[in-house]
């Protein structure tokens, strides 16, 4: 027996399947267009290579895994990765192996076209369906309410010159939808002016003009009683259609006062200016806004005769009344601020007007009357102002030049509604505040007021000196001091300023004068008597200040005194008398450690080490606190090349003076010139645990490591010591070797700025902007300099108590520091 026929086997059924293999889907557009943009061709589905290195189907195109390629009886799917043209079938039966020609001869064409026998598909005829359908999604679309469309059919790719950069599908989404909004809002809310303009603008903004235009248009005639539709609907048409339409609005609504100024704006001409405005004030004869825009046009006496009428028709207008009271004379205009204020007696502006005109021509004694009577017929008319109200019209009286007016506003009323106690705290406030705002005549007016009620208070009497210094001339400053010295005649600080400000202007007898008073209210005191020296020492009168030091020893006889009377010994060159009077001194004065370190610098100088080591070591008996001394004493052995003797002194005195940074540093020098390095490492570790916040040892630390280690080292200071000028010095240096100037240059900055003091700080400031070689910012921080006056620092102290340099001025000093500096930003010397 045969077996029973197998029904899959039927060659009936197979040519069904072969058939079907063989009928070919058409490509969709979503490949076809992946295809345009060269991103059919990349990766393959399973990310597997292909298995002939090189070998693709001509054109490119994937199959994607999974598909069968046509013609392959035993069903076997095409491997991942390998291709076959997009979309185009083979020959039932013949399968394209990795890119190879197709057996029989037959060649895969490049370009995905189809091989040759197989069933092709017009790709024209797909396009014009694709366009059919467009066409019909678009008219399903179109909007017939309105007689706009959300798609333009036929302008949909002009649109793109529009204002509206449409950059992406969902602007377009976002524009449809505010049209549809305000469509809506139009729609339902017809009479609703502001919707119209919103609508009309979005068309505006798309590039629609005459859209919008017609939108617009149809909302006027929607909302006739709109003003600002109608002028929305000027400003989108032209000059002459846009007159024609406020003509329009102007019979719909005659008493809008902005289409009438619209109107006049249209007008090229004064004269037809003039007639509309005149045209408009006879039907709106109430508008303030009219009133001046008509005054402005006219020249002055018409402009008063108009501002006559103005006034009687807007009685209330303040502005008005000021303009006329300003065209017209001095006793007109006092008329025309009466009538003002019978009919406005609730506004200040009248009274300070009034105030202003007195002050403008000469009657400077009415100013403060009318200031008074201001205060009182406001009060009287339930008006309450506050005192920063007064004080802020103070200084608009000040910009308007009106010095006077301001003055007796201060005086009037800053004292409204504070207790008597607050006075001066208040007060003192106020000043800083409109110093601050560059209000000079209200700050000195301030101040005025401030010391005629609290006169004999020396603190305010400087701080208002110090305002005349920065704001004021010679002559205010000096008639300041004058009446400062009259209430406070013990202030010795205020007689030093005002003989300081006599000598620096070239007065020098005024000086020795104001000496003299000085001496008579103030017997026998030390400041002046050091003030009277300098004096005569700067100006080179040696004889006279010894004379004046030496009756200053017999008088006051002060530790300051007898140390000055050596310091200008030794400038002279008289070493036998500074030696004498530093002996004396010391022996009157055991624990003044100054004398001290005179006198063992002045034996160290004359070459006698050893009778300099034996004053130091009876001078850090007398004076065991005294860091300076014990200085001195250290850097005498490191002279000598004593490094343990130095190093057992500065141990001894780390001691006695505990957490001392100036200690420690001196202590790493030493090992330093010693050639400890390892040492060095060491102390500076003791050293920042014991002073964690010494600036002064974190730039030395910056200093002294290796570069790609400075930059943490200076985090760390910072953290650590946030306001110290030295590691602000430290950390400029850094970004001057990075050359980042801006930021070295806010660093240099904030050093000076934190301490103006030292010395150093402007010296490498100084260095840094010479080398950067522009002359405005040296000039800049030279002058900031001599007004600074620094004097302190390790460098600017070497230099500025040399004897050679005594008498030196800061900017002479400042030069030889700066040469005086390494040329190694780093350098520890």
């Amino acid at each position: 027996w045969e077996p029973p026929p197998n029904p899959l086997a039927s060659p009936r059924r197979n040519r069904k399947k072969a058939v079907r293999i063989q009928t070919f889907t058409p490509v969709p557009d979503k490949i076809l267009r992946q295809a345009g943009l060269g991103q059919g061709q990349a990766q393959y589905a399973s990310g597997m290579q292909t298995p002939v290195s090189g070998m693709m189907t001509p054109a490119g195109w994937s199959t994607p895994t999974g598909f069968m390629t046509p013609g392959m009886r035993s069903g076997f799917q095409t491997p991942a990765g390998w291709q076959t043209p997009s979309g185009i079938g083979l020959r039932s039966g013949w399968s394209t192996p990795a890119g190879y020609a197709t057996p029989a001869g037959y060649q895969t064409p490049a370009g995905g076209m189809a091989t040759p026998g197989a069933g092709r598909k017009d790709l024209t005829q797909l396009g014009r369906a694709r366009d059919k359908m467009l066409g019909i999604k678009l008219d399903r679309v179109a909007d017939s309410v309105t007689g706009q469309t959300v798609i333009d059919p036929k302008g949909y790719l002009t649109d793109l010159n529009s204002s509206v950069r449409v950059q992406s599908s969902s602007d377009l989404q976002d524009i449809k939808k505010a049209r549809l909004l305000l469509k809506s809002v139009i729609t339902t809310n017809p009479k609703h002016g502001p919707g119209w303009i919103a609508a009309a603008r979005l068309e505006q903004e798309t590039g629609k003009l005459i859209a919008a235009r017609n939108l617009i248009m149809k909302g006027c005639e929607t909302v006739p009683k709109c003003d600002d539709v109608w002028l929305e609907a000027a400003k989108m048409h032209s000059k002459e259609n846009a007159k024609a339409i406020l003509a329009k609005a102007i019979r719909y609504i005659p008493t809008s006062k902005k289409i009438w100024l619209a109107a006049t704006k249209l007008e090229e001409t004064i004269d037809a200016k003039k007639s509309v405005l005149r045209r408009a004030l006879e039907l709106i004869p109430h508008s303030v806004d009219l009133w001046k825009a008509a005054v402005e046009l006219e020249n002055p006496d018409d402009a008063r005769v108009m501002l006559s009428r103005a006034v009687e028709l807007v009685p209330t207008s303040v502005e008005l009344w000021i303009a006329l009271a300003r065209l017209e004379t001095y006793k007109n205009a006092r008329k025309v601020l009466n009538r003002a204020r019978k009919a406005i007696p609730t506004e200040p502006q009248i009274w300070i007007t009034a105030s202003k005109l007195e002050e403008a021509n000469g009657n400077i004694q009415n100013v403060e009357t009318i200031i008074s009577k201001a205060v009182t017929s406001l009060a009287a008319h339930q008006v309450v102002i506050d005192r920063d109200s007064w004080l802020q019209e103070a200084e608009k009286a000040e910009k308007s030049l009106s010095k006077i007016t301001c003055q007796a506003i201060v005086r009037t009323t800053i004292g409204i509604g504070i207790d008597p106690q607050d006075y001066k705290n208040t007060w003192l406030n106020d000043a800083e505040h409109f110093q601050s705002r560059g209000s000079v005549e209200t700050t000195r007016a301030i101040y005025a007021h401030l010391l005629t009620h609290q006169p004999g208070k020396r603190k305010i009497w400087e701080k208002a000196a110090q305002f005349e210094r920065q704001h004021g001339d010679s002559d205010s400053l000096d008639a300041l001091l004058k009446k400062a010295v009259h209430y406070c005649p013990k202030a010795e600080v205020l007689w030093l300023m005002w003989a300081k400000e006599k000598w620096v202007s070239g007065d020098v007898e005024g000086a020795r004068e104001i000496l003299k008073q000085a001496f008579a209210a103030n017997t026998d005191s030390e400041d002046v008597w050091v003030a009277a020296v300098k004096l005569e020492v700067e100006t080179k009168e040696f004889t006279r200040a010894r004379k004046l030091l030496s009756k200053a020893r017999q008088r006051a006889g002060t530790e300051r005194i007898w140390m000055k009377s050596a310091v200008l010994e030794r400038r002279l060159g008289n070493t036998e008398t500074c030696l004498k009077l530093l002996n004396d001194g010391t022996l009157r004065y055991p624990s003044f450690d100054k004398m001290w370190m005179m006198l063992g610098q002045l034996y160290a100088g004359q070459g006698n080490t050893d009778q300099a080591r034996k004053t130091y070591k009876q001078a850090v008996k007398k004076c065991p606190k005294s860091t300076a001394l014990w200085l001195c004493y250290a850097n005498l052995e490191i002279a000598a090349r004593q490094y343990s003797r130095a190093r057992s002194l500065l141990e001894t005195a780390r001691m006695k003076i505990s957490k001392d940074a100036q200690l420690w540093l001196s202590a790493i020098r030493v090992e330093e010139k010693a050639g400890n390095k390892k040492v060095v490492k060491q102390i500076m570790a003791k050293a920042l645990q014991e002073c964690p916040a010494a600036g002064i040892l974190w730039a030395h630390a910056i200093a002294t490591d290796p570069p790609p280690a400075r930059k943490s080292r200076s985090y760390d200071a910072l953290k650590r010591c946030s306001d110290d000028p030295h590691v602000f010095v430290a950390v400029a240096k850094l970004f001057w070797l990075d050359g980042k100037q801006r930021k070295a240059r806010n660093w240099f900055n904030r050093a000076i700025t934190v301490n103006p003091n030292l010395g150093d700080a402007w010296a490498w400031f100084y260095r840094f902007e010479k080398d950067m070689g522009r002359k405005s910012k040296i000039a800049r921080v030279l002058k900031k300099c001599i007004e600074a006056e620094p004097t302190h620092g390790r460098k600017w102290c070497r230099v500025s108590k040399d004897i050679a340099n005594a008498g030196l001025k800061s900017e002479a000093l400042l030069e030889k520091v700066e040469a005086a500096l390494p040329r190694d930003l780093f350098s520890v010397e």
